[in-house]
């Protein structure tokens, strides 16, 4: 146990020390590629959109080379793709090297994601998972907070040597998590995840036969195209644009996200840990329904400054509640979900729908906040965000009381297994 444990803090730190580095760059790739390097909009859009469609080249690759080689090779090759992609991004001038730059950039960071997410399975039992997955979120937001609030600092729109060594400090950090977790051995697989573990069939071919993991993904898209896609691009291009924020201020916004996840995080765990999950989703929902409450706010008050900084700053702030609930849920219910035997190819499919989601939604938002349609781009994004709450209550129907996390204290252990049948 000592020894996956020490597996396990290894996976976390090279976590943290990824995150570091792209605190430094997320926040301010729009701003890169629209200002410093004077091309526009709409190319810092496509930038945006084709990192994120790197995974549908890589992904259907990656959770094949997990299931038959193990994460830690394919975790290797995503660091050496990431670092290579992040050293060229800051050196790129132009729309088409910085295109190519950027597939290589999010090729290489879509293939860490489903390897690290088998590691952290790989290292822990049922029991511990949620804690796992939540403290890897903690650490990761952790170390991009640290990353903005420092690269806002170094950042200067008027000389690109400061991103180009940003860009490289992030190339270096991938470097990093080669050396710290890609070295790490990891365990056999420690239980069967699933209940169809000893099936004989594809693995795309069970993992679209399971109507739960099918809706878990249809939710976790529109989760990813509504929170995620729109954190680093529309709600950034909403800020920057429409209220007038200045890039610094944008980098505190982002810091006021990760401090909020690292001070409510393991606090939300003990919460979501005797509750179901699709409740914790469902939860996350609402409290990003008032983030764009606030949104709007901050359009209608954009006059005063001071005032539209705060409710940017709270916006980015809610969005971190949200995706406190969400951390402790979705990658555990994919675990239970997956076969043992196909665990990457599960993590990899949820990968590939969470990196589409983020392709699409970058288009759709800085489309619509670009062209000066900022009220019809808030009232889209409530009722996406409406419509997350309904797919996650939803969902519990197609999901076991283990797989949702329901405590059934008064039934004997017989009757649970016989519901768990019947569900």
């Amino acid at each position: 146990m000592k020894e996956w444990g020490g597996r396990l803090r290894r996976v976390q730190i090279g976590n943290a020390l990824s995150a570091f580095g792209s605190g430094f760059t997320l926040p301010y790739m729009f701003v890169y590629v629209s200002e410093v390097r004077g091309l526009g909009s709409a190319a810092a859009g496509a930038v945006f959109t084709v990192f994120a469609l790197a995974a549908l080249a890589v992904l259907p690759f990656t959770g094949r080379g997990i299931d038959r080689y193990g994460p830690r090779p394919v975790l290797l090759a995503g660091t050496a793709m990431a670092a290579a992609g992040a050293f060229a991004f800051g050196q790129a001038a132009s729309t088409p090297t910085l295109l190519i730059s950027s597939f290589l950039f999010g090729a290489g960071v879509t293939t860490c994601q489903p390897a690290l997410a088998t590691m952290i399975v790989r290292c822990t039992r049922k029991a511990e998972r949620s804690r796992a997955f939540a403290l890897q979120f903690t650490l990761v937001n952790l170390g991009m907070g640290i990353g903005a609030l420092v690269g806002g600092q170094v950042v200067d729109t008027a000389d690109p040597a400061s991103l180009t060594r940003l860009f490289t400090i992030e190339a270096l950090t991938f470097l990093g998590l080669a050396a710290v977790t890609g070295t790490a051995r990891m365990p056999a697989e420690v239980e069967p995840a699933g209940p169809v573990a000893a099936g004989k069939s594809s693995g795309l071919r069970t993992l679209v036969a399971d109507k739960a993991m099918l809706r878990l993904c249809l939710l976790a898209g529109l989760i990813f195209f509504t929170c995620y896609g729109q954190f680093e691009s529309g709600v950034a291009a909403f800020a920057t644009d429409t209220v007038g924020t200045a890039p610094s201020t944008l980098g505190l916004a982002i810091g006021a996200n990760a401090l909020t996840i690292v001070l409510l995080q393991m606090f939300v765990v003990r919460i979501t840990e005797r509750r179901r999950r699709t409740t914790a989703m469902a939860a996350a929902g609402v409290v990003w329904l008032a983030a764009w409450g606030m949104a709007l706010v901050a359009g209608l008050i954009r006059e005063d400054a001071m005032a539209a900084t705060v409710a940017i700053v709270a916006i980015y702030a809610l969005f971190g509640v949200g995706e406190s609930l969400l951390a402790p849920t979705m990658g555990p219910i994919v675990a239970d979900l997956a076969p043992a035997r196909l665990l990457g190819t599960y993590n990899s499919g949820y990968a590939l729908v969470k990196q589409t989601a983020v392709a699409v939604g970058p288009a759709v938002g800085v489309l619509l906040v670009g062209s000066g349609t900022w009220p019809l781009y808030l009232a889209s994004m409530a009722l996406c965000t409406l419509l997350i709450v309904a797919l996650a209550v939803r969902l519990r129907g197609y999901l076991t009381p283990a797989q949702d996390n329901v405590r059934v204290l008064n039934v004997p252990q017989h009757e649970l297994r016989e519901l768990e049948a019947v569900a």
